[in-house]
């Protein structure tokens, strides 16, 4: 029998999805063992077991829902901002409860009446589908992008830009620089994502998975 192959985000939301499918009994103790030395320090970057049907790897965070739309993955975990920045062709199936976030528009306090009166807003981000929508479809109004992939922090206080879209955790970065909470787009945490084509092939595997990590969330 095909194992079903299951792609996993490598960084913050690892042990917490390596975890999660243990007490689910969908890992069992050799194969989290083996999953746990590869996140930390095995440059192997898949792992399969000649006693289970399934097989997993790890994956950048935005790359996990490329594996699973083309297919190379039938099931997947990944971040709601993942998700929502990929915009993948996917069935999200189940709120996994852990790497709770927020994604948000953030700045300096002194932005917040310029964020209501609406146009003409220079917006720093790593999600640029993710910001366009919330300014253009949901509040209608005309912004700038800008693409950054390092810290988005940088980017009100050194002028390049009026407000920053991006994930908060605490708010703690934000704080220290001198920037808070302007408005809050989407909640996100770590979702279970699969396959269409799968969905349907593997129906009854895929949906006993679910029931196993229906049950572990109780």
């Amino acid at each position: 029998m095909k194992p079903l192959v299951a792609a996993l985000t490598k960084g913050r939301l690892t042990n917490d999805a390596i975890n999660l499918f243990s007490r689910a009994g969908i890992l069992s103790e050799g194969m989290k063992s083996a999953l746990d030395a590869l996140e930390k320090k095995s440059r192997r970057l898949i792992f399969s077991s000649a006693d289970s049907d399934l097989r997993f790897f790890l994956a950048k965070a935005s790359d996990v829902p490329t594996y699973v739309d083309y297919g190379a993955a039938d099931v997947g975990v990944a971040g709601k901002d993942a998700l929502m920045e990929g915009q993948r062709n996917l069935y999200e199936v189940l709120d996994l409860a852990f790497g709770a976030c927020t994604m948000v528009v953030a700045g300096p306090e002194e932005e917040r009446d310029h964020l209501k009166r609406g146009n003409n807003l220079r917006v720093a981000t790593k999600y640029p589908h993710i910001a366009l929508d919330y300014f253009v479809r949901r509040k209608q109004q005309t912004v700038e992008i800008i693409m950054l992939s390092g810290s988005v922090e940088l980017a009100p206080i050194t002028g390049l830009s009026d407000v920053i879209v991006d994930i908060v955790e605490t708010g703690g970065t934000l704080r220290e620089n001198g920037l808070t909470v302007l408005e809050e787009i989407a909640p996100i945490s770590a979702r279970l994502v699969i396959n269409r084509a799968s969905m349907k092939i593997e129906r009854e595997r895929i949906a006993g998975m679910i029931k196993q990590l229906k049950a572990a969330l109780r």
